[in-house]
């Protein structure tokens, strides 16, 4: 419980009791002890026995470590008897100073418990100090005609104590002329003064000296003396006198600061300090006192600051001469300035225009100035000029007033403003002078048509570029200023047409950036030219045109297209035969692919991703050619499938895919019983019940219709073995079933209808026959090994010839050489290490083909045997590979190292007709054999 008078704690069993008798004590607990010792008493002095005060044994002073605290601690407490000791030097002057009141608080602090009681010190002042005289000795001046009874204040002496102790009286020793009158304060302070009492004679005695004493009220008494020195002064009875009345003189306004100017001198008869003169300015204008300095003691006139006769020309002043004794005498000064060419001409603008155009004629005022010069006569006469190659002139306009104008043409381009330096000289000794610069723009005349940066721009925009997306940015520059400089840009011109012009692209007004309103197509549009505008906001407006080609680069969004193997118009896929007797390299067939793109990105390559036997041929890189890379073994099998993927040369690149049904025979029927001969899939047991009940309804149902129609045609005799050709094919031929050929308009000129068997999962064979065609021309020989049979996907050939309808080949002429095969490269064999093809002729020879089939398909004037013109290919294909209609992409190709593109060379495909058709997968040798 700090800071309160009794703080408990727990204490023992012995100090029960003095807790219980506690509040009994405790209001004369809380009040402070106090003590009252005098000053400067020993140290071990004994203030007061504090553990008695506080009702404390001696054994407790111990046990409960009785101590005293204090900011400044002068006090301690002995541990044995409990007293209070005076611990160091107590001088109240020192602690209290001016306080008439001198206490000193402290708190003592026991413990066990622990208790704090507060005790107040009184400290009474003892007569330990003197009193003193700031002077030892006091120096007075009385005149000699002061009257009697006046008194003169003397300076009191100081006492630190208070009280009886402090000073109580003053004494002055004996003199006949003077007397002492101790004065008191309300305060209670005393004091002295001197009176004269008798009238003082200069000459009789000339100083007079007495012994101050200070008496203070202690016992015994201390005192302190001073020494006073009279001294008489002599009566002021004669006046100075001036050696002039006036003075007069004439300055120089150059005369530097501090210079003396002028000296006034007085005397006067009187002796001492009656005879001591002091000079005044009296009456003296303000200014004259600031410009200009007086010397007291030697009356010299000294000028404070540089003078300047154009602004005052003369000074006036009054200076007194003054003695001790007050008497005085007066003169007059007069200075004139002299002038001197100390100011330089002014120049003084005082109407200029803000701007002058740049087509101003000349002799336009462009600025009114006049010249000032402080100074008079020939220092103030001023002529001015100009400096500089500068197109101005200045005309004298009156007195002092002058005309800046033009003196030649203004181009602010140039130019866009003019610094005219106007130099005036006045014509004093030396003469002076001065500039002013002003500074004259150029005002902006629409007298510059914009230009562009170049004279041409050429963009490159890559197609299927995002709508609004930023092609091109022009840029034209006017020097003019404001409007005149605004430059806007606009479309006038285009080799587009007009109303689609706005569709494609669009120009900023006023950044210049041409923009993209919709996504090119390099296929569509690979180049469309721009005249674009700039044009001012002058008046008139000035303009000026640049053109900007747009060259439309080529992406890879194409991917190539197949044109062969093509399926068949049912979506079956087709089936090459190849010789048995094949030799290594010989041309089995050919991927034909095109691609709209340009360039690398119609590059295309060749590769085999699926094939059952690959060993057994080889695919060329860039030809695309599939030849045997082997001789047919008597273990490999007859059917093979290759899986072709085309890539284009793009990045990332496209791909498209192709699927080969090749099939080794010499002959069509030997295709039948060789595919019948594979396996049944593994998977198909668990629905051969199901198929089989299915192939017997079926079987039954057409063994009656064949009943029927058997039945019908005999009863009738009539017309209509068209419609039923198919079957009476079927019924009346000994080699086969054989379907008529029939031609379809806008395909190649010849066309094969086929009755194929196809297969499911359990090897069940249904007949599927195409609609019966109707031609007038012979069909060609069911042995060649050129003929193509369609396969839809999943399905295969019968293990029963006799269920199928084959269509009987065309003629062996048809055929065509390898040297004839289509392809990019139909005339020649493809490199096939990747690179490019050096005769240009081979995608023209391709191109040639593909026209001339579709010129036969149109007039139907072709044979089954395919003419020199078309290089067997109708033959050769088959009706499925209709190339009516397919795009001439030879100028997307280019060659590596080299700008150039294929172009078409219709007169050199002309001059070249085409082998004849013994091109034949099987040789004409094995056929005869056969």
């Amino acid at each position: 419980m700090g800071g309160s008078c009794a703080q408990r704690r727990r204490v023992g069993r012995g100090q029960v009791l003095f807790l219980f008798l506690l509040p009994l004590f405790y209001p004369a607990l809380c009040e402070p002890i106090r003590y009252s010792i005098p000053e400067e008493l020993p140290k071990g002095s004994v203030v007061g026995n504090l553990a008695k005060d506080l009702q404390l044994s001696v054994l407790d002073v111990s046990a409960r470590k009785l101590r005293v605290s204090a900011e400044k601690l002068h006090f301690s407490v002995d541990a044995d008897s409990g007293d209070l000791l005076v611990k160091d030097r107590i001088d109240r002057e020192q602690i209290c100073r001016e306080r008439r009141r001198c206490e000193l608080q402290l708190e003592a602090v026991v413990e066990n418990p622990l208790n704090i009681f507060h005790i107040i010190v009184m400290i009474e002042d003892i007569n330990d100090h003197a009193p003193q005289f700031d002077k030892k000795k006091i120096h007075l001046e009385i005149l000699e005609s002061v009257s009697t009874g006046v008194r003169i204040p003397l300076d009191p002496a100081i006492d630190s104590d208070i009280d009886l102790n402090s000073i109580q009286d003053y004494q002055i020793s004996p003199n006949p002329h003077f007397s002492l009158i101790v004065r008191v304060n309300s305060d209670g302070g005393k004091y002295p003064e001197l009176s004269l009492e008798k009238l003082l004679d200069r000459e009789e005695q000339r100083s007079h000296r007495l012994i101050l004493t200070a008496l203070d009220g202690g016992d015994p008494p201390r005192s302190a003396t001073a020494q006073i020195e009279i001294f008489v002064k002599d009566t002021n009875d004669n006046p100075p006198v001036f050696s002039k009345d006036e003075y007069r003189i004439s300055l120089s306004e150059n005369v530097p600061p501090g210079s003396p100017v002028l000296q006034v001198t007085a005397t006067d008869e009187d002796e001492g300090i009656n005879a001591e003169i002091n000079y005044h300015f009296r009456s003296t204008a303000q200014s004259t006192r600031h410009m200009f300095s007086l010397d007291e003691k030697t009356g010299m006139i000294k000028n404070n600051h540089s003078l300047d006769f154009e602004d005052i020309e003369r000074y006036t002043m009054e200076v007194e001469a003054k003695d001790g004794g007050g008497l005085s005498a007066h003169c007059k000064v007069i200075i004139e300035i002299l002038d001197e060419n100390d100011n330089s001409p002014e120049v003084i603008i005082t109407s200029l225009s803000d701007q002058i155009l740049e087509d101003s004629p000349p002799g336009t005022v462009v600025a009114l100035f006049k010249t000032r010069d402080r100074d008079f006569g020939g220092n103030g006469e001023v002529t001015c000029k100009i400096g500089g190659d500068l197109p101005f002139k200045i005309y004298s306009s009156s007195n002092n007033y002058y005309k800046l104008v033009t003196d030649g043409t203004l181009d602010r381009e140039l130019t866009p403003e003019y610094n005219v330096t106007i130099t005036a000289t006045d014509k004093g000794t030396p003469p002076l002078s001065s500039s002013t610069t002003i500074t004259l723009h150029v005002g902006d005349v629409n007298d510059n048509a914009p230009v562009f940066q170049q004279a041409a721009y050429v963009a490159h925009v890559a197609e299927n570029n995002a709508p609004g997306a930023s092609i091109a940015q022009v840029s034209a520059s006017d020097p003019d200023l404001g409007p005149n400089g605004q430059v806007a840009y606009s479309i006038v011109a285009s080799d587009l047409e007009p109303r689609a012009l706005a569709s494609y692209v669009s120009v900023g007004a006023q950044s210049g950036v041409v923009y993209a309103q919709r996504a090119f197509d390099h296929e569509q549009l690979r180049a469309f030219a721009l005249t674009l505008q700039a044009r001012d906001q002058g008046a008139p407006a000035r303009g000026a045109n640049v053109s900007l080609r747009v060259l439309v680069g080529d992406r890879n969004d194409n991917a190539p297209r197949v044109l062969h193997p093509a399926p068949g118009p049912d979506g079956a896929a087709l089936l090459d035969t190849v010789p048995r007797a094949a030799e290594p390299g010989y041309l089995v067939t050919k991927v034909v692919a095109v691609d709209a793109d340009a360039g690398h990105n119609a590059w295309l390559s060749y590769h085999v991703l699926q094939a059952s036997d690959p060993g057994l041929f080889s695919l060329g890189l860039r030809t695309g050619e599939v030849r045997t890379a082997r001789a047919l073994g008597d273990r490999d099998a007859a059917r093979h499938r290759l899986l072709v993927a085309v890539r284009d040369g793009g990045q990332p690149p496209l791909s498209a895919t192709a699927t080969l049904h090749l099939v080794f025979a010499d002959s069509l029927q030997e295709v039948l019983p060789d595919l019948q001969d594979r396996p049944a899939p593994a998977d198909a047991r668990a629905e051969l019940q199901f198929y089989l009940v299915v192939a017997l309804a079926l079987v039954s149902v057409l063994f009656l219709l064949a009943v029927i129609l058997a039945i019908a045609l005999r009863l009738r005799h009539s017309s209509g073995r068209a419609a039923w050709g198919c079957f009476q094919s079927a019924l009346g031929s000994k080699a086969g079933p054989v379907v008529q050929p029939n031609y379809s308009e806008g395909s190649l000129p010849y066309s094969y209808n086929l009755c194929v068997a196809q297969t499911g999962k359990t090897e069940f064979n249904f007949l599927k026959c195409s609609a019966p065609l109707h031609s007038t021309q012979d069909t060609g020989d069911s042995n060649s090994p050129g003929a193509l049979i369609p396969l839809h996907d999943g399905d295969d050939l019968t293990s029963h010839p006799e269920t199928l309808t084959l269509q009987a080949p065309p003629n062996t002429d048809w055929r065509f050489s390898q040297a004839q095969r289509p392809g990019t490269s139909g005339s020649q064999n493809g490199d096939e290490t990747g690179t490019w093809p050096n005769n240009q002729f081979d995608t023209e020879m391709l191109q040639a083909m593909i026209l001339a089939s579709a010129s036969e398909a149109a007039d139907g004037s072709s044979t089954l045997g395919g003419g020199a013109g078309t290089m067997g290919l109708s033959a050769r294909y088959g009706p499925q590979f209709t190339l009516q209609h397919v795009p001439d992409y030879r100028q997307n190709v280019y060659i590596p190292g080299s700008n150039a593109t294929l172009t078409n060379a219709a007169g050199k495909r002309d001059g070249k007709a085409p082998a004849g058709g013994n091109g034949n997968k099987k040789k004409s040798g094995k056929k005869e054999k056969k």
